[in-house]
């Protein structure tokens, strides 16, 4: 009973972090004509917000995006990131220890608006003997509840990646299914894709350089195959010790099969290096193919749904309404039939 208290408690205090967290965020936000009509605004800052004010605009006019005040406001949060999302998973396996919210259902990681509390947290885990991982976001969706502002920590990026995040998390407002992360992650990664190249199309700007997308699968195909190899050793029965150094081997390997395919392919492109260099473990592994796993799998349905969005979007909440068993079979059945 104790132990049942403890945990309950650690719930309360988990829940009130976050409400805090969010009211800060909704406290701070300013309307985006008023900060870019504002003389004291950098003139920089006010260029950026009126680019981000016209995708927002867009995004409800030509990709049927929700309507409402999200991606209207500003939130300068002075710190690098939103939130510290937290991996963690038992040291022999590679799936991860969920977390389940009333709203947003169960998902792989606990999201903490302070670093401070991310790393006690990741310490405690660590110390039962998880693995774990931390993750900076520079942005995230309440799923319609509030109003989210463009925040500080989403202009780091440049201005695809920028208008690209505004389009994802308005189509988490449109679409999302609980208990199932890699399609709702995969979803809203299409709608970003996608969208971003109707936003270019229209402006009369140059298709986005592919270049930088196909490295960025093939090295998530490498990880994904570590994670898999992974799990097979995992399930071999291995004794402790052994297995433990298998483990290491397995990723002394990846690091190795990873800089042959640099050097190989893209030889001046080292963006991925510092994630290869630093500690690999199961949790580092979690976040890779969440994002774009089913991604083939809505090309298609778009396709087949005539690229027309209002059309593809049923096609999505029928996909939405089923089984999970029964829904990831379909995903699959399209995965196999390229778009046209």
């Amino acid at each position: 009973m104790i132990s049942l208290l403890a945990a309950a408690c650690s719930t309360l205090r988990y829940y009130a972090h976050v409400a805090h967290g969010q009211a800060q965020i909704v406290a701070q936000r300013e309307p985006l004509d008023r900060v870019i009509a504002d003389p004291a605004t950098d003139a920089k800052l006010a260029a950026r917000l009126r680019l981000a004010l016209e995708a927002r605009r867009f995004a409800s006019a030509r990709l049927g995006l929700p309507d409402n005040r999200s991606y209207t406001s500003y939130a300068d949060l002075n710190r690098p990131y939103v939130v510290w999302d937290v991996f963690a998973a038992p040291k022999y396996s590679v799936d991860a220890i969920l977390h389940c919210f009333p709203i947003a259902g169960c998902v792989p990681y606990r999201g903490y608006f302070d670093e401070a509390m991310a790393k006690a947290e990741a310490a405690r885990l660590e110390s039962r003997g998880d693995d774990i991982y931390i993750g900076g976001v520079a942005a995230y969706s309440t799923l319609g509840w509030f109003a989210d502002p463009i925040l500080s920590t989403m202009l780091r990026w440049d201005d695809d990646e920028l208008i690209g995040t505004i389009f994802h998390e308005l189509a988490h407002q449109l679409i999302y299914v609980k208990d199932d992360t890699a399609f709702n992650e995969s979803f809203a990664s299409f709608v970003q894709d996608e969208g971003l190249r109707e936003w270019r199309a229209a402006r009369g700007e140059a298709a986005h350089e592919a270049r930088n997308r196909t490295a960025g699968d093939d090295f998530v195909r490498l990880v994904l195959d570590l994670r898999e190899r992974l799990r097979k050793l995992y399930a071999s029965g291995l004794d402790a010790t052994v297995m433990e150094t298998a483990k290491q081997n397995e990723i002394a390997d990846f690091r190795a099969r990873y800089a042959q395919w640099r050097d190989a392919h893209w030889p001046d492109d080292h963006r991925y290096d510092a994630f290869v260099a630093k500690p690999i473990n199961n949790a580092s592994l979690l976040p890779f193919g969440l994002y774009d796993g089913w991604t083939p799998a809505f090309a298609a349905l778009f396709a087949q749904s005539g690229r027309d969005w209002p059309a593809f979007y049923a096609r999505v909440r029928e996909l939405a309404h089923i089984s999970k068993p029964a829904r990831e079979e379909k995903l699959q059945t399209l995965t196999a039939k390229p778009a046209q």
